[in-house]
């Protein structure tokens, strides 16, 4: 008791920056909102020459509302193409479930065998994840990988096709079109949709559809962002690399695909739509 009525109301250590260098500190990451913590903090010498941490640094930025946060990976668009995108959803404002119930949505995607470890963050004020300096641009998967195509809609989800090599529109349409996407149509009666890209649209592909009578959703051009199955596809990458062991060869990676693919819950894929 005698111990703990001397001891002081609080334990917080004593702050090692100046007002001065939590300004310099907060200026430079709004300068560059990729910038880590752990660099700033190699780079700042604090009060009485000392080295601060990164959760020094961390600190200062969240007290001027700064957090870190994953950045938006955007498209490149230009006025027509947001004209387009506007358009569209005013179109389809007033679609209710049922309506959505019956779309198909399709989407190749790329998993990479080797990437960096950790996911990178941006440091942004609340309401701001969308501003301009904080979208990173979307590039292409590096290293080994595959190629994968599948479609979810409302209850339901196709299986997955691994693609060896480029996919051009005849290969869309001999090994996906054809064998897949026509006879789960027919099945469950869905309309089309996929995201414009070159093969998707190519006449070879649009004829064998309307003779297959199979209905195709519209969609805006540069909009892939805008379908839920992106969304299903990151979480598919985020249980592949929870697996135990991490896929070491691209034998390993497909069967993590097949296997993860196959064990998404469809609640996550019916929610994903409803929230469109």
């Amino acid at each position: 008791r005698i111990w703990q009525s001397i001891q002081p109301a609080h334990n917080r250590r004593p702050r090692v920056t100046t007002p001065a260098q939590d300004l310099h500190i907060q200026h430079l990451h709004l300068q560059d909102r990729l910038r880590p913590a752990t660099r700033r903090a190699a780079a700042t010498i604090g009060l009485h020459e000392q080295r601060i941490s990164a959760q020094t640094v961390r600190n200062r930025l969240r007290e001027a509302h700064l957090h870190a946060r994953h950045p938006h990976r955007g498209l490149d668009l230009i006025a027509v193409r947001h004209r387009s995108r506007l358009e569209w959803a005013n179109a389809h404002i007033r679609w209710r479930l049922a309506l959505w119930r019956g779309v198909l949505f399709t989407d190749e995607s790329q998993f990479s065998l080797y990437r960096a470890e950790g996911r990178q963050c941006v440091w942004c004020h609340v309401g701001e994840r969308f501003a301009d300096v904080n979208v990173v641009d979307q590039l292409a998967h590096g290293g080994g990988g595959v190629m994968v195509w599948a479609g979810v809609c409302y209850g339901q989800r196709t299986q997955v096709h691994f693609i060896d090599g480029i996919l051009n529109a005849q290969r869309y349409r001999d090994e996906i079109l054809r064998p897949i996407v026509v006879p789960f149509i027919h099945d469950y009666h869905y309309m089309l949709q996929h995201d414009n890209a070159r093969p998707h649209v190519a006449r070879i592909c649009t004829q064998f559809l309307e003779a297959e009578n199979i209905p195709v959703f519209t969609w805006p051009a540069y909009s892939l962002d805008m379908s839920p199955i992106e969304h299903v596809w990151d979480a598919l990458d985020r249980r592949i690399r929870q697996r135990v062991p991490v896929p070491a060869n691209i034998q390993q990676l497909r069967t993590a695909i097949e296997e993860k693919w196959t064990n998404i819950p469809q609640a996550t894929i019916n929610n994903l739509i409803y929230s469109i």
